[in-house]
């Protein structure tokens, strides 16, 4: 009862506040917003120009230092590889913080949901994905490539938890070598059981089994031509720590109602052998739940992740939100909907 008690207060007094349309090729996470002031949710926003005006306006700030030496005793030797970056992280840090402080107005509590690409690397000079992993810790989520309801999500996780959470790609699949070698009868999973869990490098350090400061692959090679990594420095990469998960999300259709579904699963203790902050993720009969639930229900490419099985808070809540579709991975012989069941 409590963790879904705290979520449900907590959303009352929670503001969302966006920096940035969605990128072009990522319309699928858009939704009408006009459900979540129903939930008592207020939304604040604004252009990318705004956020880049408030960044320059703390160059020279007193309190850069501080952070930035919070930042490398946080990442360690090992995983301070750009000592010089840490400055201009440490300035959009305190942007961040700084704006939530001054425009939170009634509010208690603060969640972001920021556009990181693709303009936002070659301006800023940094990808955000380290600040916006560290401000995940402390309960306060920024949410890649404006996923309004994406950050709202990873707040409610956060308060059933009272632990970071992360937001992910949830649409990688797992290769069939990788499977073959350090899966199959090694643990109880099918192959379609099991997804790569990807982000750039948003996963709080304390979520992974080790991390360091890295530079966004895809993004250098588009934007700085596959040479020396500079602007596109700024990522957490680590392999997500093994353990059990909850991955969620609450969703807006396009007229105007709320879904969300709850699957609980596991992070296994299998090298990913990839970049950014990423892990192997198993859940039952997953194959059959991505089909009928994720694609046929339309949900977007990304999912909240909460450590720890929370489903029965999750259900509860959503339940108490009044939103009449919670959809979850229903097991072998719980045929859903629309399911054959013939084939």
């Amino acid at each position: 009862f409590i963790p879904a008690a705290r979520a449900a207060i907590g959303l009352k007094s929670l503001k969302v506040i966006t920096f940035g349309p969605r990128p072009q090729d990522f319309f699928a996470c858009n939704a009408p917003i006009q459900p979540l002031y129903d939930l008592g949710i207020e939304i604040q926003e604004n252009s990318e120009l705004d956020l880049l005006v408030s960044y320059r306006a703390h160059k020279g700030d007193k309190r850069i230092a501080g952070v930035a030496d919070d930042m490398a005793k946080e990442l360690g030797a090992a995983g301070n590889t750009y000592p010089d970056l840490l400055p201009r992280l440490a300035q959009f840090e305190l942007t961040l913080l700084d704006w939530a402080q001054q425009n939170a107005g009634s509010r208690r509590y603060v969640a972001f949901a920021d556009k990181c690409w693709p303009a936002f690397p070659k301006e800023f000079g940094f990808e955000p994905c380290y600040v916006n992993s560290r401000l995940a810790s402390r309960g306060i989520p920024v949410a890649c490539e404006t996923d309004v309801y994406g950050a709202v999500s990873e707040y409610i996780g956060a308060c059933v938890t009272d632990g970071a959470v992360t937001l992910l790609d949830i649409n990688n699949s797992v290769p069939q070598d990788l499977y073959d070698s350090d899966i199959r009868g090694k643990y109880r999973y099918a192959h379609r059981d099991t997804f790569m869990g990807f982000h750039c490098g948003n996963t709080p350090l304390c979520r992974l089994s080790k991390g360091a400061i890295k530079y966004q692959l895809i993004q250098n090679r588009l934007l700085e031509n596959g040479n020396k990594p500079d602007f596109t420095r700024g990522t957490l990469e680590g392999d997500i720590a093994p353990g059990d998960i909850t991955f969620y999300r609450l969703q807006g259709t396009a007229d105007g109602r709320l879904k969300a579904y709850v699957a609980q699963g596991e992070v296994l203790p299998v090298a990913t052998r990839s970049f950014g902050g990423i892990g192997v993720f198993a859940i039952p009969e997953m194959g059959r739940f991505y089909r009928h639930v994720l694609i046929e229900k339309h949900f977007p490419h990304h999912g909240a992740v909460a450590f720890g099985h929370v489903g029965a808070a999750l259900f509860t809540l959503f339940r108490y939100l009044g939103i009449p579709d919670v959809s979850f991975n229903r097991p072998k012989g719980m045929l859903y909907k629309t399911e054959n069941p013939f084939a």
